[in-house]
């Protein structure tokens, strides 16, 4: 009985204990992963019960951005789009297929940073200020090289999307090489 008592008095103390930052970053987590949900599933399926298992959901990562709920979320965001547009016939439209695209990496890089501060960190907002900024940077030149690279497809005709397909894929080989190359320098 003494350890229960001990583990209620220990989450008293760091409920009382929660700065504001680390509350607004994993706050900000919850609007991020369910507004994904709410751009990738169909409009039919989200009223009643889905849209409450979808709000538990983006629940999850907000509080336990270390485990594996920051995934499982991006995971279902993608599942609600390709449910929605081959089950549901929802036209793949450039600003939708985008706006998913950036509420998925937002989602995981304030998942980043949620894991990397605790609760009771005092935070200076110029830290999470600049952090933002590159995240901006980051979407902006997502987005515009995604649609050049639509655009590119789009003047070859149906062979166009095979190349463009095959040059996003050494795109994403290529980075991961670096990436994992940067590693072992280390």
């Amino acid at each position: 009985m003494s350890g229960v008592t001990e583990r209620v008095r220990a989450a008293q103390n760091a409920v009382t204990r929660i700065s504001a930052a680390p509350l607004l970053v994993r706050a900000a987590i919850f609007v991020v992963v369910f507004a994904g949900f709410v751009l990738a599933f169909p409009a039919e399926v989200l009223p009643g019960r889905p849209i409450l298992f979808l709000a538990v959901a983006a629940l999850l990562p907000a509080f336990g951005p270390r485990r594996i709920w920051a995934t499982f979320t991006a995971l279902v965001t993608v599942g609600g789009w390709l449910f929605a547009t081959d089950g549901y016939g929802r036209p793949v439209a450039l600003w939708r297929l985008l706006a998913i695209a950036a509420l998925l990496y937002l989602g995981h890089t304030l998942c980043a940073l949620a894991a990397l501060l605790p609760y009771d960190a005092v935070v200076d907002p110029e830290l999470i200020t600049r952090w933002l900024v590159r995240s901006a940077a980051v979407l902006l030149g997502a987005a515009v090289l995604g649609v050049l690279l639509l655009q590119a497809a789009g003047l070859g005709g149906e062979a166009g999307y095979q190349w463009v397909t095959v040059l996003g894929l050494l795109v994403a080989v290529g980075t991961a090489a670096l990436l994992g190359w940067l590693l072992r320098r280390r």
